[in-house]
Parts: C-alpha cells; sequence; structure tokens
C-alpha cells in the first residue's frame, strides 16, 4: 500500500513505487516511463504472465457490469484502460445505445489502444490522469477500472474522482491483483511472481525492471478489506469484493446511491 511519509533528510514526502522510496511527485513520472517501456508488449505479456487468466478476470468483471442489452445509452468509463481490452468487452457484451471512454495517463499505451481498436465506433480514448478525471461531475453510468488502481500515486483521490464523474445509481467496479488467500498457492505464487515474470519482461519486452516494479506493486496494494474500506470512503455504498483464482486477483464492486 502506498504510504505517504516525510524524508527526515529532506522535509519532502515520499511514497513507495514497488519496494522503493521515492519522492511523492517523482512517481507518477516513474509509473508513466514503466508504461511506455512496456506498451507494445503489453497484451502479450498479460498473456503469458497470467497464463490468459486475465482474460478470463476480464470477462468476469463485465459479467459484473452486466451492461444493458437495449438501446438506451449508458456510458462507461474505463479508466487506466490501456489498449483497450475492457472497454472493447463493454461494447461487444452492451447494447446499440452503449458508448465508451478510455482514459489513461499513458500516450503510448492509447496509442498502442488506438492501434488495435481501428476506429471502433463508440470508443473514444482521452489522455487524463486518474486523480483528477477530465470530465464533468455526473457523466457516466459506470466506472470500471482492471490493472490500473496499484499503479496511482493517491488512490483515495482516484477513488473519490470516480464518485464525482459517475451519475446517482452509477456503479464503479475495481478488478486488481490482491491478496492471496490460500495455503500454499501464496508461497509458489511468490515465487513465480519474483522470479519468472521479470525474466519474461526482459526475454519479450526486453524491461526485467518494468515488471519487477509491476509485481512489487501488487504486493504494496491494500488487501481486499482495506481496499474495501477505501472505497466506503469515497462515498460508494453496497461495497463487495470477489476473490478470483484465490484471491490472486479480486473484484471490488461499489455504487453511488
Amino acid at each position: 500500500m502506498s504510504e505517504d511519509l516525510k524524508n527526515p533528510d529532506s522535509g519532502e514526502s515520499e511514497t513507495s513505487f514497488g519496494f522503493a522510496r521515492v519522492a511523492e511527485n517523482a512517481r507518477q513520472g516513474l509509473v508513466n516511463e514503466v508504461f511506455a517501456k512496456v506498451a507494445r508488449r503489453y497484451d502479450l505479456m498479460n498473456d503469458l504472465m497470467s497464463g490468459g487468466l486475465h482474460r478470463l478476470w476480464k470477462a468476469e468483471l463485465i459479467n459484473a457490469l452486466a451492461p444493458p442489452k437495449s438501446a438506451a445509452p449508458f456510458a462507461l468509463l474505463d479508466v487506466a484502460g490501456g489498449t483497450g481490452d475492457v472497454a472493447s468487452r463493454f461494447l461487444d457484451a452492451v447494447g446499440p445505445g452503449g458508448s465508451a471512454v478510455i482514459c489513461d495517463i499513458s500516450l503510448e499505451m492509447i496509442e498502442a489502444g488506438k492501434a488495435r481498436a481501428g476506429g471502433r465506433d463508440r470508443l473514444t480514448f482521452v489522455q487524463g490522469n486518474a486523480e483528477a478525471l477530465p470530465f464533468e461531475n455526473a457523466r457516466f453510468d459506470a466506472y470500471t477500472i482492471a490493472f490500473g488502481i496499484r499503479n496511482v500515486t493517491h488512490i483515495d483521490k482516484a477513488l473519490r474522482e470516480a464518485f464525482r464523474v459517475l451519475k446517482p445509481g452509477g456503479h464503479f467496479l475495481c478488478l486488481e491483483f490482491s491478496s492471496v488467500e490460500m495455503p500454499l498457492l501464496d508461497t509458489l505464487y511468490d515465487a513465480y511472481s519474483f522470479n519468472a515474470i521479470p525474466r519474461l519482461g526482459s526475454l519479450v519486452a526486453g524491461d526485467a525492471e518494468a515488471y519487477r516494479y509491476l509485481v512489487e506493486s501488487i504486493r504494496r496494494f491494500p488487501d481486499q478489506e482495506s481496499f474495501q474500506r477505501m472505497i466506503e470512503g469515497a462515498g460508494f455504498e453496497l461495497v463487495r469484493y470477489r476473490n478470483l483464482t484465490g484471491g490472486i486477483a479480486a473484484i471490488h464492486s461499489g455504487w453511488r446511491l
């Protein structure tokens, strides 16, 4: 979990970047550098790292969203939407009234998403920060963020922004790596994460350090119950979570009522 602390020598605020401590105002730039490096091979690496499980998890995210099949307008904001995987799944599932906006801080990820989408109808890309979304209040019917919120410097700000841009009755859904809750699986998962994933990152994406950060960022992210309390603290109600694959990932759900 990212904790802001004062450096006793400099007096500057620090926060976590993986297992390292960095200046708070430098963290976002470092995260941006990671995604600039991995954008071109991001989808391939997701398949290799998860053995394809991320596809099943994203399908579960769309099932939990349950987009309407009608022609009535229904607008999704997919934050940190990267290459458009979640938004594309949403558009495949929603009725003709559905539309999606992908908002990502990384220009390189947006460019990769645009190339993958190929000018798909009802899909818009916007560069923006999850902590200060460039949208008016109460614009969207649903907000999703998949494997992105742990890369935000101030998670509480991002959650308040999610609440702000949702309409009353709007649905918040977050798919994120979480805390493994099955004995033995947690040990195996740690061994795989810290050894195999950086090696894959080096071989496939040419950058082991970027993937070492991504693994470390998972371990720094709040556990399921702690993150649920953060979502509730942002104003959401009926907040629940469901573990996937023994808690390797979890879907958290909340409503703006």
